[in-house]
């Protein structure tokens, strides 16, 4: 063998440390931390993950108030003890509690709770950079995303914080944020526009070293990674020294330790939480000691501060959204035939087109029996998105309607023995068909196609709420003549 060239061997090896630094699964060297006031501390993190805006009881959840009395009673929590509560993210797109104030309300809410950070999480961006920015403004916590970056000029973007430096009593806490690499997928792509989302390792590899210089005492990552992520990314993590990372995207309960590294999810919606307790060396800057657990958060009786903080809000919602268009004597799930139907059936009878098709991960609420509210509508549907009529052959209408794990609701098309219809008629693969979609779907929210087949789409400005709001108060269902008599289960 030519003595120039590496035995094979080493070209292996060489090979799959380079297919590891680009995966991000080598670290940086790590700098030596600085040493802290000397002796043992304690410290507890409570943690959240996807509340999603739900922060009022149900029969089920104690809400925000609920989480709070839970803690106090449950985990000792006051507001000078050794306690961080921190959330990953997507904490305020749900119910009309919180949507129709554009999350103004979360944040309120959370900051009564006492929150000290949250990372980023894709839901962040549903009201545009610039509504993400009041809500910054408005917020006691910080907003973190480290591998958030702007495509122009390579820098961290300049809305969110890389990391914070937190005292909790002896500790000097250092707090990195990451957010999803998977954003631009699943919120409006517009909104993220111009934003790059980095690889996790290398980015802790840079930014976590920075945070030992200026004197940590320990560091925790907040991410918006689902499980196995969280598990690919601990293996860097442990050897930055990272003590804990959190997750969330998945809404997975998780209470475990890879690599040495605790990972921890506590579900969504507030119905649950972590806690994590660290018993940390201030002499040599480390972890002696760590233990996870995820605890529910039954209903029950909650904190009357926070409480009340959410009346107010509710009080807000009721003046505006509590007006009934409709009646269910069932309740309708969210995920239901009969309620893909029921919406994609008003959206063709409030606009001109062929086909409805919506993404099935736009459903967020069920209408529970009853009457059914303004407000139920926008818990439904909590993101500000408007139709748009997308020109598309048939066969790019069969190639939308089969993209992805989950096929979208619809309504105008048909499949009977592996043959499709358009309103009863065969379709054919070569016709134009005009197909209402949302604008999430059309900018390629969920690696939709629709922008690709019709360029020039037309932009209607009709709030996709609006049709299902104007059918269903057209059909003047009440307890005696309920909205089950208009419904189709297919």
């Amino acid at each position: 063998m030519h003595p120039g060239h590496p035995t094979p061997m080493r070209a292996i090896v060489r090979l799959t440390l380079l297919a590891a630094l680009l995966l991000g699964l080598l670290p940086a060297c790590t700098p030596t931390p600085i040493p802290g006031p000397g002796g043992t501390a304690q410290l507890t993190i409570l943690y959240t993950n996807d509340e999603h805006g739900w922060m009022a009881p149900t029969d089920n959840i104690g809400g925000a108030a609920g989480l709070m009395q839970r803690w106090r009673e449950d985990e000792g929590y006051t507001e000078d003890g050794p306690f961080l509560i921190v959330s990953g993210g997507d904490i305020w797109t749900g119910p009309a509690l919180s949507s129709w104030f554009d999350g103004e309300s979360m944040v309120d809410v959370m900051n009564v709770m006492g929150y000290t950070a949250i990372a980023l999480g894709n839901h962040e961006f549903d009201f545009g950079r610039e509504g993400l920015r009041e809500r910054m403004a408005e917020a006691e916590f910080a907003f973190l995303g480290a591998n958030v970056t702007d495509t122009a000029t390579g820098e961290r973007a300049d809305f969110a914080l890389p990391y914070v430096i937190e005292e909790v009593g002896d500790v000097r806490v250092g707090i990195v944020g990451l957010a999803s690499q998977r954003t631009p997928r699943t919120t409006m792509p517009t909104h993220v526009a111009g934003l790059k989302f980095e690889a996790y390792g290398p980015t802790l590899a840079q930014v976590v070293p920075q945070v030992w210089d200026e004197g940590a005492d320990v560091v925790i990552v907040l991410s918006h990674l689902c499980s196995m992520e969280l598990d690919a990314v601990a293996a860097v993590a442990a050897d930055l020294g990272v003590a804990m990372i959190g997750g969330g995207h998945c809404h997975e309960r998780i209470s475990r330790t890879r690599n040495g590294v605790a990972l921890v999810g506590g579900g969504w919606r507030m119905e649950a939480y972590g806690r994590v307790d660290l018993t940390v060396d201030l002499d040599q800057n480390k972890v002696l000691e760590a233990t996870t657990i995820v605890k529910s958060n039954p209903p029950g009786e909650g904190d009357a501060e926070v409480a009340a903080q959410v009346a107010t809000w509710q009080a807000q919602l009721d003046d505006a959204l509590l007006v009934a268009i409709g009646y269910t004597r069932d309740g309708i799930a969210r995920n239901s035939a009969a309620m893909w139907s029921l919406t994609m059936r008003a959206w063709l009878a409030g606009y001109p087109a062929d086909i409805a098709m919506t993404n099935p991960g736009s459903y967020r609420q069920d209408f529970d029996r009853g009457e059914i509210t303004l407000a139920d509508v926008v818990g439904l549907w909590p993101f500000n998105n408007v139709l748009v009529d997308a020109a598309l052959t048939g066969k790019q209408v069969i190639a939308s309607y089969e993209h992805g794990n989950r096929r979208p609701a619809v309504a105008g098309l048909t499949r009977e023995g592996g043959e499709y219809f358009v309103n009863g008629e065969p379709l054919d693969p070569e016709t134009t068909y005009h197909v209402l979609i949302n604008d999430y779907m059309y900018a390629g929210g969920d690696g939709y196609q629709f922008a690709t087949y019709d360029p020039d789409a037309y932009q209607t400005g009709i709030d996709w709420r609006q049709p299902v709001i104007e059918y269903i108060s057209g059909l003047n269902t009440t307890a005696e003549s309920p909205i089950e008599g208009y419904l189709e289960n297919r």
